[in-house]
């Protein structure tokens, strides 16, 4: 068990930092200071008062990212009482089961949520809040009792605080280190959701390694204080929860808040105006970006030539490098890339020109870094090392730095199990506490991990031999107009599901008749790539993006034998 608390450290930052900027909605324009911060804290904490919530009592929580979402995620731990978070992008049923499966008392939701929801469906939420201005939406009690009190919450605060609220009341509760305070449910690959008990502890690992994680040839601080972030990853998943929430605000830095990933276009407008120092992302949106605008340049005019030639392509390196630093608001520090897979064509690249980029590993069973390195010490094709102080990691394997086994996690951040379900506990945590991720990877002596795939989509050729899809599909993807790609095991032959870069082929006048010839001749690239137990036998096209969960990883279990055609 950690030493340092949470809790007792955003008492200490809120303070320290009460007149620096904390939260700002990006569109709305609207920016809150710690201090403006920890009042709002304040209001919550004597509203949770009135509705009788106790540490322990769970409080829901959907929206898009905007300060009230911070705001009510930071005054329900605080509090003392466990977080719901609930993915935006979560259907309505889903959603309503995670209430209902939580035992939620409150629910603080974006205005247009409760369009999807009737009141008969949660019959235990006593209240629900509009995370606009937290008005109350709906009350349970007859007597709109809350309803009053919210109405006239300014009176009630003046009441609490006589002497007015200063930084001397920004104090919270003492919360133990071993208590839940997160109920995180999954997005989930496996087709449907588990709440991971995630304790302060937990939270408090992450925290403490972000604060201490620098770059050890300059000595700069990824995360300090006055350092920018843009968040536009979604809050309620634990990785952007984690690194463009949490972390920040123990330092004293200033988030601002996009709502959710937006389009390439307005991304970059915001960039420029914020000018982050810390950026942290999903793959996705760098490659998009290689593909995009960095690809074209190397593979048409003057630029194309040049690369052919030594000394220059070492100059238009650094121009391709100043470019994308200036796309980006030309202040960043590190590009912290997870979530999923890295193309690894795209990785080398950027590792070619120094872009400052580093890959790390990790699930919302670990709240959830397990693996992060510093960009000046990253490894290609790796996840970074693991977190050696908080995390012991080893991989089933008798010879683990060349045969691939399963990572088994123990240590500071992993969760205290599965709400109301010790089946599938069980099933991940053994007796000895080491978390089975179901990712299968190898591990250098030094602790660097590199994935090879998850087991469930190990596929066992005929020859006996372990093939990993993900590795296929990472050689079908750098491949021409293929945007995203399946490779799924139908009778023994390995078949690729692919979907083609219809935007790319309008641009270029590709005709839609003409991608199955096209991708004939990418099978036959393909081959030459992977080994002979590798053989894909055909490719099928896929007419639209394939559905993802909310980290941008991509559905398997969706994705059948039945959708193959035997044509190219």
């Amino acid at each position: 068990m950690l030493q340092e608390n949470l809790i007792q450290l955003y008492a200490t930052s809120f303070r320290e930092h009460r007149e620096r900027a904390a939260l700002s909605d990006y569109f709305k324009e609207e920016t809150f200071s710690y201090f403006e911060m920890a009042r709002e804290i304040a209001k919550l904490h004597l509203l949770f008062q009135k509705a009788g919530i106790a540490q322990g009592d769970k409080i829901a929580l959907i929206g898009r990212n905007n300060p009230r979402w911070c705001i009510t995620y930071l005054a329900t731990i605080t509090y003392g009482a466990v977080i719901v978070p609930i993915l935006q992008d979560f259907n309505p049923n889903d959603v309503i089961h995670i209430i209902n499966h939580s035992e939620s008392r409150l629910l603080f939701l974006g205005d247009n949520f409760w369009d999807n929801i009737e009141e008969e469906q949660i019959p235990q939420i006593e209240a629900v809040f509009s995370l606009t201005d937290f008005h109350v939406i709906y009350e349970r009690d007859e007597a709109r009792t809350l309803t009053q009190f919210q109405k006239q919450i300014e009176r009630h605060f003046e009441t609490a605080y006589p002497a007015g609220f200063t930084s001397r009341d920004i104090h919270y509760a003492s919360i133990p280190n071993d208590r839940v305070i997160l109920l995180n449910y999954t997005s989930g690959t496996t087709g449907y959701s588990k709440g991971v008990m995630l304790t302060v502890n937990n939270l408090t690992g992450n925290v403490l390694f972000a604060r201490s994680a620098v770059n050890t040839q300059t000595g700069t601080r990824y995360f300090e204080e006055g350092g920018r972030t843009l968040s536009f990853l979604p809050l309620a998943h634990a990785y952007g929860c984690a690194f463009d929430f949490l972390a920040p605000l123990a330092v004293g830095g200033h988030i601002t808040l996009l709502g959710r990933i937006p389009s390439p276009k307005i991304l970059l407008e915001a960039m420029e105006v914020v000018r982050p120092t810390v950026i942290c992302c999903v793959p996705m949106i760098l490659e998009k970006v290689y593909r995009k605008q960095v690809l074209p340049l190397l593979e048409k005019g003057p630029m194309s030539i040049a690369m052919k030639i030594p000394l220059l392509n070492t100059a238009i390196h650094s121009v391709i490098r100043k470019k994308l630093m200036d796309a980006f608001g030309g202040n960043v520090n590190i590009f912290i890339v997870g979530g999923a897979p890295m193309n690894q064509e795209t990785e080398s690249f950027l590792m070619k020109i120094k872009f400052p980029i580093t890959i790390g590993y990790g699930m919302t069973e670990c709240a959830p870094l397990i693996s992060f390195t510093p960009d000046n010490e990253f490894k290609a094709g790796s996840c970074g090392r693991y977190l050696k102080g908080y995390l012991d990691v080893r991989i089933d394997s008798d010879d683990p730095e060349h045969k691939v086994g399963e990572i088994l996690v123990r240590g500071e951040h992993v969760m205290k199990g599965y709400y109301k379900n010790d089946k599938d506990t069980d099933r991940v945590l053994d007796d000895d506490g080491w978390l089975h991720t179901g990712d299968m990877g190898t591990m250098d002596p030094d602790g660097t991990l590199y994935i090879r795939g998850r087991s469930k989509t190990m596929i066992l050729s005929g020859s006996g031999q372990n093939i990993y899809p993900e590795e296929i599909e990472d050689k079908l993807n750098n491949m021409y107009l293929v945007l995203e790609s399946l490779i799924i095991e139908n009778n023994g032959r390995l078949r690729a599901l692919v979907v083609p870069d219809f935007e790319q082929a309008e641009q270029e006048g590709i005709d839609k008749s003409q991608l199955p010839e096209i991708m004939a001749n990418n099978l036959k690239e393909l081959n030459k790539l992977v080994a002979s137990y590798e053989q894909v036998a055909d490719i099928t096209i896929y007419p639209t993006e394939f559905e993802k969960t909310p980290k941008r990883s991509i559905k398997r279990y969706l994705y059948t034998p039945a959708l193959l055609s035997n044509r190219t």
